[in-house]
């Protein structure tokens, strides 16, 4: 499409958020001279957020990579001299080559959310390791504990529909920030605020959506199972159940009531932090409310009790029967709406079988451990993209010594120089989304987005896909599967016999660049049942669970780290350090650019005047956040919206752009989540005090 400003491309935004916004990039002359928000996509309706708004910046950044490079500094020095890409795909073919005769499984790939595109995210990628028989990655360090609880509640990634939800009459945000991480949202729930919807926040802070809620509670963090616990103890000692929805619709309902019937709100209150009248009286009102939605997000699967705390929650809207309404229910994610045949893309009949050995997989979440303590083989090559492990794994202290080892052969293709790049032997310069061809599910929303280049790649620079061509071909692979085209990866990134993908062929999404999926509009998605588990119902007893070895029925799994859990550990350490996502940055995207930079000031702490006054501490101070896994430094900001006990600091930094060479993942552990493997980044003790 064309218009007098130039040519109009429909693009997508391919960074880790639910409103996977469809884009119109305008071009002119071969340069991208405007963005926005497409405004006939209903969700995005015609506004970007405020990072995105601003991503030309980012592809014209005079940060950007432009040509391939080879090491000449010590690891961690980033010092690099230019190469030719012949060189670059020749040392590592002749690297990967040499390791994998030995046993190819020495060689991880590490990637995750860089872009969360079908295309760049998991296509030829996978393929490339599959057939070089390269360790597997477990994917852990976002999601994986709360998807595995609603998976053994709900049976998939499906919940209400994000457009529907302006009809409810109760929200609970519980462990979300949408004004910040899920703009689009929000505005359906501002929505149906202005429809008379009461909403309660449940956050250990005062966040920028709390202070637009008409009630925040505070629990401590790593508690929300407890305080879900006495919730359900409520509704069922009260009868403010759905009997009939029970009946017909649910599996383990008896075991269930006899499980919480302790757990009463007198119970949980000393475990949150919050008085038991406060706790009973959500129960109450969740109970009468109709319809009600529980919109929760994966800030609360982030601690040791993460998945079940998720799966206690997914049990809430079957006992009252909220799943009847299309407005009522729960959301986490709309992911397992999409037909995506991750077979198709990914084709994991690659892998050599014939040679005997087994496939070996290295949890993403506990890098640094594996790169230093990984045997039967250790990893003697990693190839990372789309992720900055350095700046954003756990333990951050061991995971930059794992990368510093002088015999770990590493390889970085990014667009900028980040943390990780500092350490690579190999760094190789990336496309932005601008610049190449992909196509989009979301876990946000219903709309599939296609995204097409806008402009060429600049200066030297190559697409993920066109990397592992290159390579394949270095490697003397053969097979046509690791050959395909762009354009015929992302037309076997959905299943079209699927009813759901009608319109999501290559010609339906190329002349509108988006669809939304074949569902009835404002659908009710377990109004009649119909769950995805192996019963057909919500699971109470989860037979996933039970496969698992793990308890079947809701459970209390407190925090591995709080006065309650660990009281020897936090009289050293009292304070309880969450780190949610920074307004200006996107993990720790955009984290390296002038306007996003200023934007935030640089590390902040936040504390309760309670806290800094015991401490004789006082804004503006700089402070030293520490523990026995190591230390970071901040402002401090006296916040009256942060409960006391706990202490706040927006994240991601660049250890190299923060001041001091360190951020909040040098205090955070290598503990996993009860279940799912993920990581437990808000499941921490330190203590503060002046740097």
């Amino acid at each position: 499409m064309s218009t007098e400003e130039g040519r109009v491309v429909r693009a997508a935004c391919g960074h880790d958020c639910p409103d996977t916004c469809a884009m119109e990039v305008t071009v002119r002359d071969g340069r991208a001279v405007k963005l926005r928000g497409a405004p006939d996509m209903p969700f995005t309706n015609g506004a970007l957020c405020t990072k995105v708004a601003h991503y030309l910046e980012r592809v014209y950044s005079d940060q950007r990579l432009r040509h391939p490079m080879k090491r000449v500094g010590r690891k961690g020095e980033g010092r690099f001299e230019r190469i030719s890409w012949e060189e670059a795909l020749d040392t590592i073919a002749a690297r990967f080559g040499a390791i994998a005769a030995d046993d190819p499984r020495a060689i991880l790939p590490y990637s995750y959310a860089g872009t969360m595109g079908l295309v760049q995210g998991e296509s030829l990628d996978r393929r490339f390791f599959h057939r070089l028989g390269a360790s597997f990655l477990d994917r852990t360090i976002c999601a994986s504990a709360g998807a595995t609880g609603w998976r053994a509640t709900v049976g998939a990634s499906i919940g209400t529909d994000p457009e529907a939800v302006v009809d409810a009459k109760l929200i609970l945000i519980w462990g979300a920030n949408p004004v910040v991480s899920n703009v689009h949202g929000w505005r359906y729930l501002q929505e149906a605020k202005r429809r008379g919807a009461r909403l309660v926040c449940i956050d250990p802070r005062r966040s920028e959506t709390a202070a637009r809620c008409d009630l925040h509670l505070a629990p401590w963090p790593g508690t929300d199972g407890a305080l879900a616990l006495a919730m359900m103890q409520v509704l069922i000692a009260e009868d403010l159940l759905d009997r009939d929805y029970i009946a017909r619709y649910t599996l383990g309902f008896a075991a269930l009531a006899e499980r919480v019937r302790d757990f009463t709100p007198e119970w949980a209150a000393p475990l949150t932090g919050l008085p038991a009248d406060a706790i009973r009286g959500l129960a109450r009102e969740y109970g009468v409310a109709s319809p009600s939605l529980i919109r929760l997000n994966y800030g609360l699967n982030r601690c040791a009790g993460g998945g079940m705390a998720v799966r206690n929650i997914a049990c809430l809207p079957a006992l009252t029967g909220a799943w009847r309404h299309p407005a009522g229910g729960a959301l986490l994610s709309t992911s397992g709406n999409f037909p995506v045949d991750q077979r198709a893309l990914q084709r994991p009949e690659l892998y050599p079988h014939a040679d005997g050995r087994r496939p070996r997989t290295i949890n993403m979440a506990f890098i640094g451990e594996a790169l230093l303590e990984a045997t039967a083989p250790p990893i003697r090559a990693i190839h990372i993209y789309n992720a900055n492990p350095v700046a954003v794994a756990p333990d951050g202290n061991r995971v930059r010594a794992g990368f510093a080892r002088e015999d770990l052969f590493c390889v970085v293709h990014e667009l900028f120089q980040t943390d990780t790049a500092d350490y690579a032997d190999i760094l190789l310069p990336a496309t932005s989304q601008l610049e190449h061809r992909d196509v989009h599910s979301t876990y946000g929303h219903l709309y599939a987005v296609a995204n097409f280049p806008a402009i060429a790649p600049l200066a030297e620079a190559k697409s993920n896909t066109e990397v592992f061509r290159l390579l394949a071909a270095r490697m003397g692979f053969t097979e046509p599967a690791l050959f395909e085209s762009d354009d015929a990866l992302a037309a076997a990134a959905f299943r079209l016999s699927d009813r759901r993908a009608l319109g999501l062929g290559p010609a339906a999404l190329a002349a509108r660049g988006w669809a939304r999926l074949d569902l009835p509009q404002r659908v009710a998605p377990f109004a009649e049942g119909g769950f995805p588990t192996p019963s057909g119902r919500c699971e109470f007893r989860s037979s996933l669970l039970a496969q698992m070895g793990l308890d079947p029925l809701p459970a209390w799994h407190p925090p591995a780290e709080s006065p309650v859990s660990n009281p020897a550990l936090a009289a050293r350490y009292p304070l309880a350090l969450i780190t949610p996502p920074a307004r200006n940055f996107l993990n720790s995207s955009f984290a390296n650019l002038p306007r996003f930079l200023a934007g935030e000031g640089g590390p902040r702490l936040q504390m309760h005047p309670q806290d800094a006054a015991a401490r004789g501490l006082a804004g503006g101070e700089r402070v030293r956040i520490r523990n026995d896994r190591g230390d970071f430094q901040a402002r401090l900001e006296i916040d009256e919206g942060v409960r006391p006990g706990v202490v706040v600091s927006p994240s991601v930094w660049w250890r190299k752009l923060s001041g001091d060479g360190s951020n909040a993942n040098a205090v955070t552990s290598s503990v996993a989540t009860d279940m799912g493997g993920g990581p437990t980044f808000y499941d921490c003790l330190v203590e503060v005090g002046r740097a």
